[in-house]
């Protein structure tokens, strides 16, 4: 542990580095982790791609619900992008670097796109919603422009507070070390090294944060049922079934995402670790991106449909 810790080096106090110890100083598990996540990533990478690309070049697919599943699949790229790469460096070199204008963009870019798919997920709630209470208004309720908005607003908001954010943990003085005590550049790991006041900035996140767990965790609930309540007035069961199916995957990845957020959160302060939440984040951030492709794509039969189109029309 000691050979990790460096002297941090300065203009003025203010480091211009940082080392991020990645998920485990433990030699002999460097090699099998580096491959295990690599693989990851490379599915995860693959299966965002190829969704992304089913959903802008498929006809069939050019509706609400799979513009909003486009949108999760760019956002889940895009965080597992921002951290999985650098996580990687971790297994293969002594000493993880990452300066200090580069922490802070990983830290901007990873708060976007963490933020934007609670609030995707919510929008994809309520579009199942839409379906399946309002079947004969649904294409006037969600029209392009509001599917767009529904998207952009998530994007804004995001970029808003992940700028606010992180432009008040760089302020501070990261003097009490530079070694950043997990595998990626996050708010709370951050300011344990800060050693300036951070009760503002803690007020802040903590605050920011329960707003959009909640709030968007708010949205699915009501939605689903409303749903449900739907769903138990049909006198039909294959009615039954089929809005059961169609809301079926998008539980699934509801119910996994936002379960682990809450593990993190709701975990009694005394059992609270950077090892507890180095572990969580790697479900969220690096396992949950991998899943949701194959989630969407493992149960819904208009994508492996589309699939099929498109591997006849490349062959």
């Amino acid at each position: 542990m000691e050979d990790m810790i460096k002297q941090n080096e300065t203009i003025g106090n203010q480091v211009t580095e940082f080392i991020l110890m990645g998920i485990t100083n433990r030699l002999e598990l460097q090699g099998p982790l580096f491959g295990v996540f690599f693989l990851n990533y490379l599915v995860t990478a693959l299966g965002n791609i190829g969704m992304i690309i089913l959903t802008s070049v498929d006809s069939r697919l050019q509706t609400p619900m799979y513009f909003f599943l486009k949108h999760l699949a760019f956002v889940d790229l895009g965080y597992s992008t921002v951290i999985g790469p650098k996580m990687l460096v971790s297994f293969i070199v002594e000493k993880n670097r990452i300066s200090y204008n580069g922490c802070a963009t990983q830290l901007v870019f990873f708060v976007t796109f963490i933020i934007s798919e609670l609030f995707i997920l919510s929008a994809m709630a309520f579009d199942r919603y839409v379906a399946i209470c309002k079947p004969l208004l649904y294409t006037v309720i969600m029209s392009d422009r509001v599917c767009c908005i529904l998207v952009a607003i998530p994007y804004v908001y995001s970029i808003m507070v992940s700028l606010l954010v992180t432009i008040k943990i760089f302020n501070s003085l990261f003097c009490a070390s530079n070694v950043i005590r997990h595998f990626y550049c996050d708010s709370l790991p951050l300011l344990s090294i800060v050693c300036s006041d951070t009760s503002e900035i803690e007020l802040i996140i903590m605050t920011l944060s329960a707003f959009n767990l909640i709030s968007s965790l708010f949205i699915v609930l009501v939605s689903y049922m409303f749903i449900l309540v739907a769903i138990l007035k049909m006198n039909s069961a294959e009615g039954r079934h089929k809005a059961f199916s169609t809301c079926g995957s998008h539980l699934t990845v509801v119910a996994v995402f936002y379960g682990t957020l809450l593990f993190m959160y709701l975990q009694p302060q005394s059992s609270h670790s950077f090892d507890t939440d180095k572990m969580a984040s790697v479900f969220y951030t690096l396992v949950i991106p991998m899943l949701n492709p194959l989630i969407y794509s493992l149960r819904n039969k208009e994508v492996k449909g589309a699939c099929k189109r498109f591997f006849k029309k490349m062959m």
